[in-house]
């Protein structure tokens, strides 16, 4: 039983070693990609991130809107007054 917990305790020592060798990897590859960015190139791709985001916002309410059924019901609606009224005029009886 002893072996076994020395066993178990060693594997999960080495187990934890190399996790931490994995995460300094990680992290030292982050630092040196930032490495020259500064402030000012933060915030222009700050300003470019909020100009695509609100550039994808009004393309897909544009999308949304040419899909609606609400805006399809009113262009038949507005076509087939436009028919009665011709069919009125076409009559060639004046009210009144």
């Amino acid at each position: 039983m002893t072996y076994f917990l020395i066993f178990l305790s060693l594997s999960t020592a080495v187990l934890s070693f190399f996790l931490c060798l994995y995460a300094h990897v990680r992290v030292t590859k982050l630092q040196q990609s930032t490495k020259d960015l500064d402030w000012s190139a933060l915030s222009n791709i700050t300003g470019d991130l909020a100009t695509l985001k609100k550039t994808i916002q009004t393309l897909n309410n544009r999308l949304n809107g040419m899909h609606s059924p609400k805006i399809q019901d009113e262009e038949l609606l507005r076509y087939i007054a436009n028919q009665n009224v011709a069919k009125q005029q076409s009559n060639g009886r004046v009210g009144g």
